[in-house]
């Protein structure tokens, strides 16, 4: 055989060698594909056949289990959010633990709801500065119930005691839509009343801060130019809160502030302006007086204005809270309350007779230090954290 035959033939077989191999290696990779088909593959570092990893499929996870349903906060259906409800139940602790040592001590040793339970229950009412009058209708409605209800049972009593205190306790128009304000005239004008120290400064600094959170444009107006720090307080309060402010000098009429704060609230399309006023002057007809040419005042600026007359009340001074209340209330006219430092005090009842005695809605209570802690008073929600 000559040397070209035999390179020839060489180069043939070698060729059907190659095609054999590549047939070969086409055949195995598509035994590879019809693997991937039937199992999973986790892709490793690099390319290529050799470099997938054929895995055993993993048994499906288990199914969560569904949550169980949240059952139902307090004897009311909850209306306030999770963290406001923790805030009310925390500022009305002690109002709260004064009540129940009372009473836990009045019901021992004994089965039933009878005379002697509804006598020591009065003195606890009364003591807890729920009021006298209150106190008395409660204890009737109370003994009605028993009568006709049959009622008995010892543990039904504070489901009794809920009942009827709620029943008294006066509605806000606002109080079952929080955090949805609708005033019927643009701008909404506040007139805070009350004696020094109650917290009429910091009310009207944390109404404020309300309002403005829920994207309302407010005035503040320092009409108390009788006491020398009420002006730099609130001063003080705008500026944390960040809402603009009108003044004049101490000693200054409040009628004038008033009016240039209306004017001004007017001219810059405000929503809400509220307006401090002094808690004392030289006597209580001066004070009066004084009050009733501001109003006289600002409704030329503002038709009906002011459109809400609201008394600021420290809720820690009991008894002289219903005092106070019933002085404003005999010499101006009180549309609305703010019961003040419930967090610190025992004498939370006295929400309950004040609001009961004169027949005006609590709209807002203060129950914390915080600037947020200026609650929308709910009768629901009060009377749940109260007994509960």
């Amino acid at each position: 055989m000559s040397f070209f035959k035999k390179l020839k033939d060489r180069l043939f077989k070698s060729s059907s060698k190659i095609d054999e191999g590549l047939e070969a290696i086409v055949q195995e990779a598509a035994e590879d594909v019809r693997i991937d088909q039937d199992q999973e593959k986790v892709p490793v570092l690099g390319d290529g056949v050799d470099n997938i990893k054929v895995v055993e499929e993993l048994p499906p996870e288990p199914e969560p289990e569904p949550e169980p349903e949240p059952e139902p906060e307090g004897f009311f259906k909850s209306i306030f959010s999770k963290k406001k409800k923790e805030t009310l139940n925390k500022g009305l602790k002690k109002s709260n633990q004064s009540f129940f040592s009372k009473l836990n001590k009045i019901v021992a040793g004994k089965s039933k709801i009878d005379a002697a339970v509804l006598d020591d229950l009065e003195e606890v009412l009364i003591s807890s500065d729920v009021g006298v009058n209150t106190t008395l209708k409660i204890i009737d409605q109370i003994e009605k119930r028993v009568a006709e209800e049959k009622y008995s049972n010892l543990k039904e009593l504070n489901i009794l005691l809920k009942a009827e205190i709620a029943s008294l306790l006066i509605h806000s128009e606002d109080e079952l839509k929080p955090d949805k304000i609708v005033f019927n005239q643009k701008p909404h004008v506040i007139m805070v009343v009350g004696v020094n120290g109650v917290g009429k400064t910091t009310t009207i600094g944390k109404l404020a801060n309300r309002f403005k959170s829920i994207g309302l444009k407010v005035v503040i107006g320092a009409a108390d130019t009788f006491r020398a720090a009420a002006i730099d307080q609130l001063v003080t309060w705008a500026n944390r809160v960040d809402v603009p402010i009108v003044k004049q000098q101490m000693g200054s009429d409040p009628a004038s502030v008033a009016f240039d704060t209306l004017s001004y609230a007017k001219s810059n399309n405000a929503d809400v302006v509220i307006i401090d006023t002094a808690g004392r002057l030289h006597n209580k007809v001066n004070l009066m007086n004084e009050l009733s040419k501001i109003k006289r005042v600002m409704d030329k600026v503002i038709d009906n204005a002011p459109h809400d007359v609201m008394l600021v009340l420290d809720g820690s001074t009991g008894q002289n809270a219903f005092i106070q209340a019933k002085e404003f209330t005999n010499s101006t006219e009180v549309t609305s309350l703010a019961i003040t430092k419930l967090d610190g005090t025992a004498k939370g009842g006295v929400v309950i007779g004040i609001s009961d005695e004169f027949k005006i809605p609590v709209k807002y209570i203060g129950v914390g230090e915080g600037i947020d802690d200026l609650q929308d008073f709910n009768k629901l929600e009060f009377v749940d954290s109260f007994f509960d």
